[in-house]
């Protein structure tokens, strides 16, 4: 692992996303996003495509996570779920690259296990990153070779409606840690400095916060919420 991934060990990664639909939709804003996520001591950053990415860059020198969210019709895989946006992240080379591995086909019917297969023949140097969303699948992509296993999409697949990241003191993450080779990653409703602190307690090599810091519409909504 090179020397820029690992001054994330330990440390808190910031989610700079804001799609199409979002007031905050604008590379120029996740750059200065991102340049704000690193005075708060950010080390790191998870971004959405490669323009944003680019952007990014010229305003900090921190390793970032890349993705491409993307829909294709007919398909529930929409963060980073073919070659061609892996092709589009390699122009602007993130440290790691992330991509669903929840077990859901891809576009063309391409299985995980086919498409990880694919992208590791082609860029065999790349750093890669799991968005799982049940300890079976997490597990699965540790057997595949990924570099890091995370706990994005816990929640938000048919499978994990039911799952809660945080339930039981992190169980979820805590299964996964005592099972897995590859470090873990947790990510997914981590919306408090307690719960950051609590699963780098538990052996995560890091954690992804996102909306609570970065989406103030949503943070908007929690603080008006309270007066309806």
């Amino acid at each position: 692992m090179n020397k820029k991934v690992e001054q994330i060990k330990g440390k808190l990664i910031v989610s700079c996303q804001a799609l199409p639909n979002e007031p905050l939709h604008s590379s120029f804003i996740m750059g200065r996003m991102a340049l704000a996520a690193k005075q708060g001591g950010a080390m790191g950053i998870r971004a959405n495509t490669k323009e944003d990415i680019a952007e990014i860059r010229t305003q900090v020198d921190l390793p970032i996570i890349g993705i491409v969210k993307r829909d294709y019709e007919g398909c529930p895989v929409y963060i980073t779920p073919t070659m061609k946006e892996v092709k589009e992240l390699m122009e602007v080379k993130p440290e790691i690259i992330a991509l669903d591995a929840t077990g859901a086909l891809r576009p063309e019917g391409k299985t995980l296990d086919e498409f990880f297969k694919e992208v590791k023949a082609a860029y065999p140097d790349q750093l890669w990153m799991a968005d799982c969303s049940t300890v079976e699948e997490a597990l699965h992509a540790d057997q595949l070779g990924f570099d890091f296993i995370g706990t994005t999409m816990v929640g938000y697949t048919p499978q994990s409606k039911t799952l809660k990241i945080e339930n039981n003191d992190f169980e979820i993450i805590k299964e996964i840690l005592s099972k897995a080779k590859h470090p873990v990653i947790a990510e997914g409703n981590i919306n408090t400095p307690e719960k950051v602190k609590r699963v780098i307690e538990l052996g995560c090599y890091s954690v992804v916060v996102g909306s609570i810091i970065t989406r103030p519409q949503l943070i908007t909504k929690a603080f008006a919420d309270v007066l309806k």
